[in-house]
């Protein structure tokens, strides 16, 4: 690793006090690194680049923050080729896995070659509206179709490979990424979906039928859901961050994204010890 770029949260002080002390800690080893200009504009000693410059430029993205920075990051331009390590500074931090604590411990290994990456499978979601695309998205984590504050129950078909399953008379729905499962779609009532399988999760928010139960899917399939209610209150989300206004009758397919993303695992700590960790799994 010889070049090595830095993503922080801006607006945190712990990622700015972190950032420094990573900046020299590279810097004594010879490690040449690209800092992302938002986080260089807080009086660091080099400057900063656009974070889509970034991918292009290094061997691998420490990404300092929480879940919610990373899944900005893991949407940045090829960054699918470039290996990321995700360190832990905000309060749940399922994709972002490692501690503070083991930050230089884990670079000292990473910088010797002494590392595993795991590969997550990606989505991608493409809305249609009188048959003509309008928005394509790709996502690590999860697509949300959902109503209004104020909206009725929504009506939403749902067709797998051409054929129809049922309709969902929800608030919503939850399309989900084995990452993705620990989520929206756990707090939904969803499974947890081992990284390492080949599948879709789908989970109703709120069914009106109690029958209509989440589903796990192989990720050969293409879901189709089509908005058959009447009213403009549904809003499509991608990964949390990203959103779009649905009208009656768009269709949203979904299927498994061309590229996956890497990160990079914790030496010190597998899927299941996360899992127990941040879940408390056997606390009283």
């Amino acid at each position: 690793m010889k070049k090595i770029g830095i993503i922080a949260k801006k607006n945190k002080p712990e990622a700015i006090e972190v950032t420094r002390k990573l900046l020299s800690w590279l810097k004594e080893r010879g490690v040449e690194v690209i800092l992302d200009k938002d986080i260089a504009s807080h009086g660091m000693p080099i400057p900063g680049v656009e974070k889509a410059e970034i991918p292009s430029q290094v061997d691998m993205v420490v990404v300092l923050g929480g879940d919610g920075t990373l899944l900005s990051v893991v949407r940045l331009e090829g960054i699918e080729n470039i290996p990321i390590l995700g360190v832990n500074l905000g309060a749940m931090g399922f994709l972002t896995e490692i501690p503070l604590e083991e930050l230089f411990p884990t670079l000292e290994k990473i910088l010797k070659g002494d590392y595993e990456k795991d590969k997550r499978m990606t989505l991608q979601a493409v809305v249609r509206r009188e048959g003509k695309i309008i928005a394509s998205y790709s996502v690590l984590n999860d697509v949300v179709i959902n109503k209004g504050a104020l909206a009725r129950i929504i009506d939403l078909e749902i067709n797998i490979n051409g054929r129809y399953l049922t309709t969902f008379k929800a608030d919503g729905l939850i399309l989900c990424t084995p990452t993705g499962s620990t989520g929206y779609s756990l707090s939904a009532g969803g499974p947890i979906i081992h990284p390492s399988l080949n599948s879709i999760g789908l989970t109703p928010i709120c069914s009106h039928t109690l029958t209509n139960r989440p589903l796990i899917l192989p990720d050969t399939v293409i879901i189709d859901v089509q908005i058959n209610s009447r009213h403009d209150e549904v809003f499509l989300t991608l990964d949390g961050q990203e959103g779009l206004a649905l009208k009656p009758q768009d269709t949203i397919s979904l299927k498994k994204g061309r590229n996956s993303i890497s990160l990079i695992k914790s030496p010190y700590r597998n899927y299941f010890d996360v899992l127990k960790t941040k879940l408390k799994w056997g606390e009283r």
